[in-house]
C-alpha cells in the first residue's frame, strides 16, 4: 500500500524510462540485499531518493536500478572485493575512490562488490566515508548506495596481525554480500590497489601474498608509479614482485595510458589508410610530445625533488605515448601483441645524447609573478632538480630512422596542455614557400581534440595562387557532447577488473624504458648539468626552443588553433607552438 499510494511513482518510472515492474523489482532487490530493520521507512527513503533522481539527475539512472547489468555475467558467480591501500591519502581521495564511484554509477560494478580501504591512519568509519566522498557527484541516495559498500580498516603495512584483520574484514564483507543471492560467499575475486609510496610496496605485497590472497578466484595488483628510481632499483622491484605474483596478476598503472586520446592512437593509425600510409620517415619531419602545466610544485616540492621532471613525466608518461605513436601494426589487438610492439620500439631507440637535452628550473617573474621553485619551503636549499626538460630521441628502425622525437615537459609554464604534434614535410612545388608544413595534432588535455593543420586556397576572387592555413577539426566535446568521456583512472581500474592488461606497463617495457634514461640521468648528475632559469608562466628557457628548431621543427608564427575550432591568425605569436 505504501508503494502503490506514492503519487510520483509512475511519473518517476516514465521519466527514467523504466516501467513500474522494474521499479518494484529494484526495490525488492534492495530490501533483500540490505535487510533493513524497518522496511517501510527504508522503502520511503528509497522512493524519496528516486524522486530526487528523476527531478535533478534525469540523465543518470539511480544506482540501485539494475535494468542494464553491464558487468560480465561471470562476475555474479563470485564475490568481488576491492582493497585500496593508502586509503587515507590524497591519491585515494582525489582519484581512486572517485573513479570507483564513477564506475559504479555507470552500472559497471556488480551490486555485491565490497570496497575496503586500508591505511595506517586511525580513523572512524564516518570520518573516512566523508573524506572519500568529498568529490562525488549525484544525489545523496546515489552516494549512499555506493558508500554502503565501503569500509575502512586501520593497520600497519609490515605486521601479520594487521593483515589478518584485513583478511577477516574481507571475509566478513564477502559473506555479507552473499545474503539474498545465489552465491554462498566463499568464492571471491580480489583487486588490490596500491595508492602507496614505493617505500612500502614490497611490505604490502608480501602481506597480501602471505595472508590476503583469494584461493577461489583471481587476484590482481594495481601498482602506482614510480616503478623504481633507476634501472637497478626497477630491476630489483620487478624481481621482488615477480617472486610474489605472476605477470598476469600485476597491473602497473600509468594514467596516461587511460586517456581517451592516447587510447585512440591505435585506432587512428591502423584503421585509417590515409594516415597509416604517411606515418613514416618519408613524410614525417618530426614528432613532438608535450606536457605543460601553469603551476609549480605548490608545497609538494620536497616529494618532487626526489624525482625531477624526467623521472616524473618523461620517462613514463611521455615515453609510453611515444611507443604507441611509433609502434608497428600489432598482429592482433591483444594485450601482449600490443605490448610486444611497444617493447620493439624501445629496443630501437638510440642512446640519448646529452647535447639533445635542455633542463630548466622556474624562477619568480620580474614583477614578482609566481613563486620560484627554490622558494618552496619543502625544496632542499640550492636544489638543482629540473622542473622542465626537453629531450630529443631517435628511433633507429626502417620506419623512423632520422626523424627526431621531441619530448618536452614542464611545470610553471604559460599554459596547461598535453598533446602529440606530428609535423609533416613540406610540399615544395608548385607553391614553394607559400606552402607551410601540415601538422596532425592530438590534444590529450584539456578539451580532447584531433585536428589537421593544412593548406587551402584563400577564399575570394583573384586568389588562385594564394594559400591560407586552415584545419580539419574534431573537438570531442562538440562531436560527442552527450557521451561520457571517462577519467583515465576510471577506465584503467575497469580494465583491471575485466582482466585487460593492454593499457598497463609490462615488466620488460619498464626495464627497457629505464635502460634509455638511467644512463642519461647518471650523466646529468655526474657532470653537474645545471638547469637553466626560466620565468614562472613562460614557455621555458629560450634554449629549449632553439634545440627544437635545431633538430628540424619549423614554426611560421602566423597560425593558432583555438579550442572553438576556428583558426586565428596572430602574426609573431607563439601561442600555437
Amino acid at each position: 500500500q505504501l508503494v502503490c499510494s506514492h503519487s510520483n511513482m509512475e511519473e518517476f518510472a516514465y521519466a527514467q524510462q523504466h516501467d513500474l515492474d522494474e521499479v518494484f523489482r529494484s526495490l525488492r532487490a534492495a530490501v533483500l540485499e540490505q535487510r533493513p530493520h524497518n522496511p517501510l521507512d527504508f522503502l520511503a527513503e528509497k522512493m524519496a531518493g528516486m524522486r530526487d533522481a528523476a527531478n535533478g539527475q534525469r540523465a543518470i539512472t539511480a544506482s540501485f536500478i539494475y535494468k542494464q547489468e553491464r558487468w560480465p555475467e561471470k562476475w555474479n558467480m563470485k564475490a568481488m572485493s576491492i582493497v585500496v591501500f593508502g586509503a587515507s591519502g590524497d591519491l585515494a581521495w582525489k582519484k581512486t575512490y572517485p573513479a570507483l564511484y564513477a564506475i559504479w554509477r555507470q552500472g559497471l560494478l556488480p551490486r555485491h562488490v565490497s570496497i575496503v580501504g586500508y591505511a595506517r591512519s586511525k580513523m572512524d568509519q564516518d570520518k573516512f566515508l566523508a573524506r572519500i566522498s568529498g568529490k562525488f557527484e549525484g544525489t545523496p541516495m546515489m552516494k549512499q548506495e555506493f558508500l554502503d559498500r565501503c569500509s575502512y580498516v586501520s593497520g600497519a603495512y609490515n605486521e601479520d596481525s594487521s593483515f589478518e584483520n584485513l583478511q577477516n574484514a574481507l571475509l566478513e564483507a564477502e559473506q555479507k554480500s552473499a545474503k539474498g543471492s545465489r552465491r554462498d560467499g566463499t568464492e571471491a575475486n580480489r583487486c588490490f590497489y596500491f595508492a602507496l609510496p614505493p617505500s612500502v610496496f614490497l611490505e604490502v605485497a608480501a602481506g597480501i601474498k602471505k595472508i590476503c590472497m583469494s584461493t577461489t578466484g583471481w587476484n590482481r595488483m594495481i601498482i602506482e608509479k614510480p616503478f623504481g628510481h633507476d634501472l637497478e632499483s626497477a630491476q630489483a622491484m620487478g624481481s621482488a614482485l615477480g617472486a610474489l605474483f605472476t605477470e598476469d596478476q600485476i597491473y602497473r598503472i600509468d594514467h596516461y595510458l587511460g586517456k581517451e586520446m592516447v587510447q585512440n592512437l591505435i585506432a587512428l593509425r591502423f584503421a585509417n589508410k590515409v594516415l597509416n600510409s604517411c606515418w613514416n620517415k618519408e613524410h614525417v619531419a618530426n614528432v613532438q610530445i608535450c606536457f605543460k602545466e601553469p603551476f609549480g610544485t605548490e608545497g609538494r616540492g620536497g616529494y618532487f625533488d626526489q624525482f625531477g621532471i624526467i623521472r616524473d613525466i618523461i620517462q613514463n608518461h611521455l615515453l609510453q605515448v611515444l611507443t604507441l605513436a611509433a609502434m608497428e601494426k600489432p598482429k592482433a589487438l591483444t594485450a601482449d601483441c600490443i605490448r610486444d610492439e611497444k617493447v620493439h620500439v624501445l629496443k630501437n631507440v638510440r642512446p640519448i645524447n646529452i647535447k639533445d637535452v635542455v633542463l630548466g628550473q622556474y624562477v619568480k617573474g620580474p614583477n614578482g609573478e609566481g613563486e620560484a621553485y627554490l622558494e618552496d619551503p619543502t625544496v632542499p636549499e640550492g636544489s638543482t632538480t629540473a622542473t622542465l626538460a626537453t629531450v630529443v630521441m631517435y628511433i633507429d628502425n626502417d620506419r623512423w630512422h632520422g626523424v627526431p622525437w621531441i619530448l618536452k615537459a614542464g611545470k610553471a609554464t604559460n599554459e596547461r596542455k598535453a598533446e602529440i604534434r606530428i609535423q609533416f614535410k613540406e610540399e615544395l612545388l608548385p607553391f614553394r614557400s607559400e606552402a607551410k608544413r601540415d601538422e596532425l595534432v592530438m590534444r590529450l588535455q584539456p578539451d580532447e581534440a584531433i585536428y589537421l593543420k593544412m593548406m587551402a586556397k584563400k577564399p575570394g576572387l583573384n586568389t588562385s595562387n594564394q594559400l591560407v592555413q586552415t584545419e580539419l577539426d574534431l573537438m570531442y566535446k562538440d562531436r560527442y557532447e552527450d557521451l561520457h568521456l571517462p577519467d583515465a583512472y576510471e577506465g584503467l581500474i575497469y580494465d583491471c577488473l575485466c582482466g585487460n592488461q593492454g593499457n598497463f606497463v609490462r615488466t620488460d617495457e619498464l626495464i627497457e624504458a629505464w635502460k634509455l634514461f638511467s644512463p642519461l640521468l647518471a650523466q646529468i648528475e655526474q657532470e653537474g648539468k645545471a638547469p637553466l632559469p626560466y620565468t614562472f608562466g613562460s614557455r621555458g628557457p629560450a634554449e629549449s626552443d632553439l634545440l627544437v628548431q635545431r633538430v628540424g621543427y619549423a614554426y611560421d608564427g602566423g597560425y593558432t588553433w583555438t579550442q572553438s575550432g576556428n583558426a586565428s591568425f596572430r602574426r609573431g605569436s607563439v601561442a600555437g607552438k
